[in-house]
């Protein structure tokens, strides 16, 4: 099996996946205008999704309360430094920004609802 994609109830998915879009660089693959504005954002690979959606029937977690360790977003970066600076000034929040022994360069940002991503520049690709 390969992942389809990944889901998450949050209060404005609108706002949201706007930011998404317009900061992340994620692709609208379905977008629903009316409520739970359900939207289905692809990455640059176009082989895997994020679900963002604001349905009242699930609860929303509290992002802005978790350890980034409990649930991130990781994306890959080549430019982990500029994209936290682009990402700030946008509204995200720093969180951590680590080089690890074998050159790997991880920052860890929360978005402006809280939910955290990673962006990752591995010395040695995982994917």
């Amino acid at each position: 099996m390969k992942f389809e994609h990944f889901a998450i109830n949050v209060p404005n998915a609108k706002a949201v996946s706007l930011w998404y879009e317009e900061h992340l660089g994620l692709t609208v693959k379905k977008k629903m205008s009316e409520a739970p504005y359900m939207t289905f954002l692809a990455d640059d690979s176009g082989t895997v999704m994020l679900e963002i959606y604001s349905n009242p029937k699930g609860e929303t977690l509290g992002f802005e309360t978790l350890h980034p360790l409990a649930v991130h977003l990781a994306l890959v970066s080549e430019d982990p430094a500029s994209d936290k600076t682009r990402l700030i000034a946008a509204g995200a929040t720093e969180f951590s920004d680590d080089i690890l022994p074998d050159g790997s360069h991880l920052v860890m940002l929360r978005d402006p609802w809280g939910i955290c991503l990673q962006l990752c520049k591995r010395a040695i690709p995982m994917i």
